[in-house]
């Protein structure tokens, strides 16, 4: 199976220039908990996620409308290819400790996003729950590499 196989198609993105508050919006809009920032061309330059918006909105004690997009995102993205096999995408997943991947095209835009929800959705559309098959143990040990607490920020990494 290929990541644009259960990838989430066309993902919304805030623009570097966009405020935190952008990226809240577009969360609640389409409950999501991570935005990817794309730069003028389409290109991923950064991801944002809940987390880093409400640390962000904690720590500087400011509206989300004053605080810029490019002081909470992390420009150190992990992108995966939509031809990608998706066993190799659930290893970076895990290597990563990550629950989303932008998905890009060749010349880096965002096509899409794959998440752990997609990647679970697959198996089970797939029956390999009920067969206790390769995908299964893949989800189970993907789950289980993202959910152990961080020990050091990586180095970004793109299929």
């Amino acid at each position: 199976m290929q990541v644009q196989d259960v990838m989430t198609g066309t993902p919304r993105a805030c623009r570097a220039d966009d405020t935190a508050n952008e990226a809240a919006q577009i969360m609640w809009e389409c409950d999501c908990g991570v935005v990817p920032i794309v730069d003028e061309t389409g290109r991923v330059a950064g991801i944002v996620t809940d987390r880093d918006i409400t640390m962000a909105a904690y720590f500087q004690g400011r509206p989300l409308s004053q605080i810029t997009i490019t002081s909470v995102m992390s420009p150190d993205v992990c992108t995966c290819s939509p031809v990608a096999d998706l066993s190799d995408a659930e290893r970076l997943m895990q290597e990563r400790q990550i629950h989303r991947v932008p998905v890009v095209s060749d010349d880096g835009c965002l096509v899409g996003i794959l998440s752990l929800s997609d990647v679970a959705r697959g198996v089970k559309r797939t029956g390999g729950l009920r067969q206790r098959d390769g995908a299964a143990q893949e989800l189970l040990q993907t789950v289980t590499a993202i959910s152990e607490p961080r020990s050091s920020h990586q180095t970004s990494a793109r299929m």
